[in-house]
Parts: structure tokens; sequence; C-alpha cells
């Protein structure tokens, strides 16, 4: 039951997109719960001296965390200068908060052939 319980309460956290999700507070016995979207984070991993997944696409606003699973040090350095990483050293990460629309293509600065792109949408509102 501990388990259900658990599995319950991570879905409802979750919701069905997957987006995190934060209760309001304001919330009184009885009364239907609301949600809030917080603030999304996509993860990017580099492992096999590739960008996994090489493409993604978020919201402006979101954060992408870059996560080194090689051996080896790699960089995650934007193609237009908007952001770098500087040296992302096996087992550590590097997160930029994409707060403009537009696609943004980028590379490891160590190993030329890893390529990425995170493509940047408008951020919807709320309807709450």
């Amino acid at each position: 039951m501990r388990i259900f319980a658990l599995s319950l309460a991570a879905a409802l956290v979750l919701g069905s997109n997957g987006a995190a999700l934060a209760a309001d507070s304001s919330m009184k016995p009885g009364h239907a719960m609301h949600a809030k979207k917080t603030m999304a984070a996509v993860a990017v991993s580099i492992k096999g001296f590739a960008f996994v997944p090489k493409a993604v696409s978020v919201a402006a606003g979101t954060t992408v965390t870059w996560t080194n699973h090689d051996s080896a040090n790699h960089t995650a350095t934007s193609d237009t200068g908007v952001w770098d990483s500087g040296v992302i050293a096996p087992g550590k990460s590097y997160s930029y908060t994409f707060k403009t629309a537009g696609s943004f293509p980028y590379h490891c600065k160590i190993h030329k052939s890893m390529k990425g792109t995170v493509a940047v949408g408008v951020a919807k509102k709320s309807a709450m």
C-alpha cells in the first residue's frame, strides 16, 4: 500500500505530461488541488562522444543541463557565442537557462564532430 501511495504522489507531482508541478499552498481540506507548473528543466547527456538527445525543443525559461557521462572532457558551446560551458569534466554538469526564442546550435570545442541544437519556443502562459 505504501508503494502505491508513493507512486500516486509521484504521478500527481509529475502530472500527465511529465512536467514538474507544485501544489498550491492555499489548499484547504475538501477543496480541489490546484497545481502550478514550476520552471522546466531538460537534461542532455554527453556519452559516446555525442550529445543525447542531439536536438531538444523547449519553452523560453527552460534550463538545459548537460551532464558528462564520458571518460573524456567535453564542452557545450554555442555556435553563436550565447553560452560556453568551459570544460565539463567526467561526472560534472553545466546548466544554461534559455530566456529567448530561437534556434541555438552548439558543439563541443574539444571534439568538433559533436553537435547539437536547442530549439526554444515562446513560453505559454498558464490559464490558472
